[in-house]
């Protein structure tokens, strides 16, 4: 933005255009609840004029007390990027230790819930899964590494974050061959397509590693999600995709459940027992119980929540 208003300057130096870097930190398919009641709102200029201007817009937040941040244009702008990249390294780091409870049989639910108990650390952004997507996480981390790179600043944690969110990806796809053995030929229904729920956004998923993976081994696969089936469909299109969560189960021998919609959590396990043909479920969400899907006769398996590989 700084270079913006330098360009501005040069090109006309009598127009009476300020910059302002006021970022959002509005979460897809909440971004209403969010505006009216954030956190904080963050706003960066070096202009008397352009703070009154802003004070006058923001004017009705003042009215609920919402603290404000009033900085220059690169701290508003580092203040987003630091705090995306700080919760998508949360989720990394909560993957990683989802991995190593499964290999030493510990429960990652008890883990991160006593964590989250410490106020240092906070609850928040400590649910292992499929790894992050959609259109924030991976451009902002990603833009993390640029400008350190601009700038000769080693940003080595946020491009090992980087990393491990795309080999959580793959993570997901190892554990369902370990479970289901070689997916060629066989049927595997996919519940969730978009990269959270309360979205229709597919973009970076993990359900597109997923399915990609697949569909190159020679699985057939039956999917399904609430608002995101077209969205996804663009970018492959051979994806079948079906109205309802069971009739995608239909002769299916593997579920993955891969966005944590709140009607996957209620899924019926005496439904979806009937309309499966195998019994595998890897639930990459952690939404279903776990002893009653075991109950039910499936192959069960969460994400960290003891489950050990195979050997090989």
């Amino acid at each position: 933005n700084r270079i913006l208003q330098k360009y501005i300057n040069t090109r006309n130096p009598e127009a009476e255009i300020e910059i302002v870097s006021n970022p959002e930190f509005l979460r897809e398919g909440r971004a209403i609840q969010d505006f009216f009641h954030p956190d904080r709102t963050v706003i960066g200029t070096e202009s008397s004029r352009a703070k009154e201007v802003m004070k006058k817009v923001y004017r009705a937040l003042n009215l609920i007390s919402v603290p404000f941040v009033w900085c220059n244009l690169e701290t508003a702008e580092l203040i987003k990027y630091a705090s995306n990249a700080f919760l998508a390294t949360k989720i990394s780091f909560i993957n990683q230790m989802a991995a190593l409870s499964d290999a030493v049989g510990a429960d990652i639910h008890i883990v991160s819930r006593t964590m989250g108990m410490d106020g240092r650390i906070s609850s928040k952004f400590l649910h292992p899964g499929p790894g992050y997507g959609g259109s924030c996480f991976p451009k902002d981390t990603k833009a993390v590494v640029s400008t350190g790179e601009r700038y000769g600043v080693d940003m080595s944690l946020i491009k090992t974050v980087i990393s491990a969110n795309e080999k959580q990806k793959k993570h997901v796809v190892e554990i369902l061959v370990d479970m289901m053995g070689n997916p060629a030929g066989r049927t595997v229904a996919v519940l969730g397509l978009a990269f959270k729920s309360e979205t229709d956004d597919v973009r970076d998923s993990p359900s597109l590693t997923l399915v990609s993976e697949l569909l190159s081994a020679g699985a057939e696969l039956r999917a399904h999600d609430p608002k995101a089936s077209d969205n996804f469909r663009k970018i492959i299109p051979e994806l079948q995709c079906f109205d309802s969560s069971y009739e995608a189960l239909e002769g299916a021998d593997a579920l993955v459940l891969m966005t944590e919609w709140n009607e996957y959590r209620a899924l019926d396990l005496e439904l979806v027992k009937a309309k499966m043909k195998g019994s595998v479920i890897l639930d990459a969400r952690n939404l279903l119980d776990s002893d009653m899907a075991r109950d039910y006769g499936f192959n069960y398996r969460g994400i960290g929540r003891g489950n050990r590989l195979k050997v090989t």
